[in-house]
C-alpha cells in the first residue's frame, strides 16, 4: 500500500485511524461534519434569525431563560390565588346625553352649522296636537359630514339700449357692463376656487387628480390640463 498523504500525516486524529478500515473513517467524518453544520446553524440563528428563532437553546433543558428561577425540591411553586368570576354589565350612560349637560365641547356652534332633525315618537305618530303636549326636548348629537360643495357664480349683465331722446348721437348705442376682472385673466375659476384648490394641495396634501374626481362627482365638468 502506499504511504500516506501529507492530510492524513499531519491529522493526529485520522493517523491514529486504521486506514483499512474506511467504513470507520467514513462513519467518523460524518459525524463530525454533522455536529459542526448544527454548530453553525445555531450560530447562524444568533446573527441573522428573528428574535423568537434566538430563543433556540442549543442545549435545551440545560440552559434556563433570562429571569426564569431554579426552583428545588424544597421551594415549591407559589401556589396561585382564586378569583371570583363576574360579569360586566354594559354601561347605560348616554354619551350624547353627557355631552349635552357638558355644553356640547366637540363642536363651535357659531362656526359649524347643525342640522336639526326631529324624531316623532311612535306613540304620537297618529294623534291630533290637542290631544297631547310638549313639555320638554332632549337632544342628541352625532357628527355627521356631507360632500365638498361648490357653488357657481352667475354674474348676470344686462345689455342695454338706452331710448331717451337726450342721449344724441349715443342713442343707438348699446352698453353692457364689463365682466369682473379675475386673478387669472380668461379664467373661469374664482379667486375662492383657486385658494380653496391650493390649500386642499399644499396644506391638506390633496392631489390634482382627486380634487379632480371630486368636481365631477358634485357635477362639474373641467378638464384636468384646466386644473393642473
Amino acid at each position: 500500500m502506499s504511504s500516506a498523504s501529507p492530510a492524513i500525516a499531519t491529522n493526529p486524529e485520522l493517523a491514529s485511524l486504521n486506514l483499512g478500515e474506511p467504513a470507520a473513517l467514513v462513519r467518523t467524518q460524518a459525524e463530525t461534519i454533522a455536529e459542526l453544520k448544527a454548530r453553525l446553524a445555531w450560530f447562524e440563528r444568533q446573527v441573522f434569525g428573528s428574535k423568537s428563532e434566538r430563543l433556540n437553546l442549543l442545549d435545551e433543558g440545560r440552559q434556563l431563560l433570562l429571569g426564569e428561577v431554579v426552583r428545588t425540591a424544597e421551594d415549591p411553586a407559589p401556589a396561585g390565588k382564586a378569583v371570583a368570576a363576574h360579569v360586566r354589565r354594559p354601561a347605560r350612560r348616554d354619551v350624547a346625553e353627557a355631552e349635552r349637560l357638558e355644553g356640547v365641547p366637540f363642536f363651535d356652534r357659531d362656526r359649524v352649522p347643525v342640522e336639526r332633525i326631529e324624531l316623532v315618537p311612535a306613540e304620537i305618530r297618529f294623534l291630533t296636537p290637542d290631544q297631547y303636549e310638549v313639555i320638554g326636548h332632549k337632544s342628541s348629537y352625532r357628527l355627521a359630514q356631507r360632500p365638498g360643495s361648490y357653488v357657481v357664480l352667475e354674474y348676470l349683465r344686462p345689455v342695454i339700449k338706452r331710448k331717451d331722446p337726450q342721449a344724441g348721437a349715443d342713442a343707438s348705442a348699446i352698453v353692457c357692463a364689463p365682466a369682473p376682472a379675475g386673478v387669472l385673466e380668461g379664467s373661469r375659476a374664482d379667486v375662492s376656487f383657486l385658494a380653496g384648490l391650493l390649500v386642499d394641495k399644499f396644506q391638506w396634501h390633496l392631489p390634482l387628480y382627486r380634487q379632480h374626481q371630486r368636481l365631477g362627482e358634485a357635477g362639474i365638468t373641467v378638464s384636468r390640463p384646466w386644473l393642473t
